[in-house]
């Protein structure tokens, strides 16, 4: 399922990741009740239906909303995903259409995490 440069692998993932990078911000797009049952450490949650209003808000109501710093436009590692890869890649192509040009889908979502990670 993956595609060009906007879709990341499991082992891209797991890269960044252990490169506890501070730029790196993992948005989950799934629903609460999807979260509750289990969500990649780290990551926040924005569902895809929010995900434009999200990233609009002023950084300092972004901060005071999800916790973290609001990715700059050019963040180079803004990653979404969602269960099996589908509403990521929606989110993916909200983020780029408001101009995050290196936004990326995890395109085996927490489906493929959960069964890699053993969860």
């Amino acid at each position: 399922m993956a595609n060009s440069d906007k879709d990341i692998s499991y082992s891209d993932l797991k890269a960044l990741l252990a490169k506890s990078n501070k730029g790196l911000l993992v948005v989950d797009v799934r629903t609460k009740e999807e979260v509750d049952r289990g969500h990649i450490p780290g990551s926040i949650h924005i569902p895809v239906d929010t995900v434009e209003s999200a990233l609009a808000l002023d950084p300092a109501e972004f901060q005071a909303k999800y916790g973290v710093p609001k990715p700059p436009l050019d963040a180079p590692e803004l990653v979404f995903h969602c269960q099996m890869g589908r509403r990521g890649g929606v989110a993916t192509d909200k983020a780029r259409g408001l101009g995050f040009q290196k936004a990326v889908n995890y395109a085996g979502g927490y489906q493929e995490w959960s069964e890699k990670e053993g969860k």
